[in-house]
C-alpha cells in the first residue's frame, strides 16, 4: 500500500537490543555507583607503581648505560648499550660475576632438594601414619627451623667450625685441638646441609598433609591383590604423592634462589659466591648495570620455576581425592622400630633447633670459645661495661645502637605490616566486590608478583627506582621510607591472599543491610566489613611483621646505618668481627621471630602443623 512507511517498533512482547555504547554506560554507571571500583583503580595504579614500576626499571638498567660508565663504554648516560649483559655474561669476568656463581646456586639448590626429600618424607611418614613416640610434640618442634633466621644457623655453624685461616677468633674445634678443613668449615658443605635442614619442614608439612589425607584402604587392597611393599610403595603412594613431592622441590628451589644470609655467612670468607652473594657485591661496587643483569636473571629463574609449581598444581587436579569423608589413615605399628623411629626424629631436631640455638648461647656467656671452666663465664656481652673491644665497650643490651635498631624494626616493619594488613583486606574487598572483572584480576596478578621475584632481586629493583629523584618522588634510598615501601609491596602476596581468601567467605547481606538503611561506603567498610574480618586483618598485620622481623635481604640491600634494623645490625657485628655480640643480636632476633610465630598461630587459631600431630 503506498504512503505506508516501514515500522520501526519491535514485535510485541520483544524488547528493542540496546546498542554496545548503551551497554557500556550503564555498566559504566553500575561500576561507578559505589566507590568501590575507584578505589580499586586507585589501588591497582599504587602497586603498578610499587611492584611493577620498580623491575621495569631494574631491566631497563641492565640495557643503559650508568653514570660513570660512559667513558669506559663510550657513549652518554642514559643510552641505549648491551655492554652489561655482555660483560655478566660473556666477558673475561663473566666466570665470577655470573657463570660461577650460577653454578654454585644450582649446585646448592639441588643437594638441598635431595637432603630436604630424603629427611623430610621419612619425617613425614611417622609423624603422619605411625605410632612413633611424642608425635604430638615431634609434630610442632620438626617445624620450628623455618620458624628461625636461616642465618641464626649459619652463625651457630661458623662458631663450631670455623677455622683460623681467614683471620678473627678461633672457633669452637679450632680451640679443642682440631682445626676444621676449609670445605667443613666454609662454603658449598655448611651452606648445604643449614638450607636442607631450614627447608626440610617444607617437605614435612606438605608430604604428611598428603599422607594424612591418603586413604589407606588404597594400601590394603593393593596387597589383598597380592601386592608387595614394594609395588605399593612405588605404584600406589609415589604417584599419588608426587604432586606434593614436586611442590616441595619446587619450593625449596624458589627460597635457595633468594637465599643470601647463610652463603654471605659461609661463603664470602672463601670467595664462594651464588647468585645472591653476587649481586650484593655487584651493588656494593657500584656496578648497577651488572646488578641489574644479575637481578633480572635471578628473577627470570625464580618466575619459571613458580610457573613450573602452578602448572604442577593444575596437573594435580586430575588426580582423584585422596582421602574424603570415610577415607581411612591408619597408622603402622613401628613395634621394635619405635624407639630407634624416635631417635632418629630427635636427632634431626637436636642438629637443626637444640645444638644450634645452645652453642649461640653459650658462645655469648664465653670469654674463650669452648672453655667450660666457671671462670670463663661471663654476662659482658650482654650487659658488660668497660669492655676491652675497640668499638663496643659495652654489652648488646647497653649499647644504643642495639635499641635504635630494635626502635627502627618496630616501627619501620609495624607501620609497613599494617599498612600491608589494611591494603590487604582492601584489596581483596575490591577483587571480590568490584563488576570490572579486568581489575580484578589485575589486583589479584599484580599483588602476588612479588612472590615471584626473590627479597634480593627485588630489593635491588628498588634500590634501582628510588636511588635518585624520578619526578615529583624524591631519592628514598637512606631513608626508612624506602624500607617500609619495599616491606609494603614485598609482603602483599601473603596480605592480600589473606584479604581475598576472607571476603570471598563473606556474603554481601550484612553490607546490603546497611546500605539499604543508609550506610555510607567509608561507614559499612568501619562498622561491618572490617569488624566481621578482624581475624583476616590480624594475619595480614601479623605474618608480614614476622617476616620483616626475620627478614634480611630486602634490609641488607636497603638500609644504611642511620635506618640500621636487627637483621643488618647484627651483619655489620659479623663484618666487625664482633661474634658473642652478633650471636646475641641474632638470638634476640630468633626469639621475636619463634615468638611471633606462635603468637601469629594462636591469635588467627592456625597451626602449621595442623593435621599432623593430631
Amino acid at each position: 500500500m503506498s504512503g505506508v512507511g516501514v515500522s520501526t517498533v519491535a514485535p510485541a512482547g520483544r524488547a528493542a537490543k540496546p546498542s554496545r555504547s548503551a551497554v557500556l554506560r550503564y555498566r559504566a554507571k553500575i561500576a561507578l555507583r559505589e566507590p568501590t571500583t575507584l578505589i580499586g583503580v586507585l589501588v591497582a595504579l599504587l602497586f603498578a607503581y610499587l611492584i611493577v614500576v620498580p623491575i621495569l626499571s631494574l631491566l631497563l638498567d641492565a640495557g643503559r648505560v650508568q653514570f660513570g660508565d660512559e667513558r669506559r663504554i663510550g657513549e652518554p648516560a642514559g643510552s641505549f648499550t648491551f655492554y652489561y649483559v655482555l660483560r655478566t655474561l660473556t666477558s673475561p669476568v663473566a666466570s665470577d660475576l655470573f657463570w660461577k656463581p650460577l653454578v654454585n646456586t644450582f649446585t646448592i639448590s639441588f643437594s638441598v632438594i635431595g637432603i630436604s626429600l630424603v629427611i623430610g618424607c621419612i619425617l613425614a611418614w611417622l609423624l603422619s601414619r605411625t605410632d612413633m613416640f611424642a608425635r604430638r610434640w615431634f609434630a610442632t618442634a620438626l617445624i620450628v627451623p623455618y620458624m628461625l633466621p636461616a642465618w641464626t644457623f649459619a652463625l651457630a655453624w661458623t662458631t663450631l667450625f670455623k677455622n683460623r685461616s681467614v683471620g678473627g677468633q678461633q672457633g669452637w674445634m679450632e680451640n679443642l685441638g682440631f682445626s676444621p678443613p676449609d670445605w667443613l668449615a666454609y662454603g658449598q658443605v655448611p651452606i648445604t646441609l643449614i638450607l636442607a635442614l631450614h627447608y626440610t619442614p617444607f617437605v614435612i608439612l606438605l608430604v604428611g598433609n598428603a599422607l594424612r589425607r591418603f586413604d589407606s584402604q588404597l594400601e590394603d587392597s593393593a596387597r589383598i591383590l597380592g601386592a608387595g611393599p614394594r609395588v605399593v610403595a612405588w605404584q600406589i603412594i609415589l604417584p599419588l604423592m608426587l604432586p606434593s613431592l614436586m611442590s616441595a622441590v619446587i619450593l625449596i628451589f624458589a627460597k635457595c634462589l633468594g637465599e643470601f644470609g647463610v652463603a654471605y655467612v659461609l661463603g664470602l670468607p672463601v670467595k664462594y659466591d651464588v647468585l645472591a652473594t653476587s649481586l650484593y657485591r655487584s651493588i656494593g661496587s657500584r656496578q648497577t648495570g651488572v646488578a641489574a643483569v644479575l637481578a633480572g636473571a635471578i628473577m627470570l629463574i625464580g618466575v619459571i620455576s613458580l610457573m613450573i609449581d602452578a602448572r604442577l598444581v593444575r596437573e594435580a587436579r586430575r588426580f582423584v581425592t585422596v582421602g574424603s569423608k570415610g577415607a581411612m589413615a591408619r597408622r603402622k605399628s613401628l613395634g621394635k622400630w619405635r624407639l630407634p623411629a624416635t631417635g632418629f626424629a630427635a636427632t634431626v631436631f637436636l642438629i637443626s633447633v637444640g645444638l644450634p640455638l645452645l652453642t649461640l648461647v653459650l658462645s655469648t656467656v664465653m670469654r674463650v670459645p669452648a672453655n667450660f671452666a666457671w671462670s670463663n663465664f661471663t654476662l659482658d656481652y650482654w650487659i658488660g661495661t668497660n669492655l676491652e673491644t675497640v668499638a663496643m665497650r659495652s654489652g648488646v643490651l647497653l649499647t644504643p645502637d642495639l635499641w635504635r635498631a630494635a626502635w627502627n624494626t618496630l616501627w619501620i616493619v609495624g607501620i609497613a605490616s599494617a599498612c600491608s594488613g589494611l591494603l590487604g583486606l582492601l584489596v581483596g574487598y575490591v577483587v571480590v566486590r568490584t563488576p570490572v572483572k579486568p581489575l580484578s584480576v589485575f589486583l589479584r596478578q599484580v599483588t602476588f608478583l612479588p612472590y615471584l621475584v626473590p627479597g634480593i632481586a627485588f630489593a635491588a629493583a628498588y634500590l634501582s627506582l628510588f636511588a635518585v629523584q624520578r619526578g615529583p618522588v624524591p631519592a628514598l634510598y637512606g631513608t626508612a621510607a624506602i624500607l617500609m615501601l619495599a616491606l609494603i609491596a614485598d609482603q602483599m602476596p601473603y596480605a592480600s591472599r589473606a584479604g581475598i581468601s576472607a571476603m570471598m567467605q563473606l556474603g554481601r547481606d550484612p553490607e546490603e543491610a546497611a546500605q539499604i538503611a543508609g550506610a555510607g561506603w567509608f561507614r559499612r567498610m568501619t562498622a561491618i566489613i572490617i569488624p566481621i574480618q578482624k581475624g583476616a586483618l590480624v594475619t595480614g598485620v601479623l605474618l608480614p611483621f614476622i617476616s620483616g622481623i626475620k627478614g634480611l635481604s630486602l634490609f641488607v640491600i636497603l638500609a644504611v646505618p642511620a635506618t640500621d634494623v636487627l637483621t643488618t645490625y647484627s651483619l655489620r657485628l659479623i663484618d666487625y668481627n664482633y661474634t658473642q655480640a652478633a650471636n646475641a643480636v641474632v638470638l634476640i632476633i630468633a626469639g621475636v621471630a619463634y615468638f611471633g610465630t606462635v603468637l601469629a598461630q594462636k591469635v588467627t587459631k592456625t597451626n602449621l602443623a595442623d593435621g599432623l600431630g593430631s
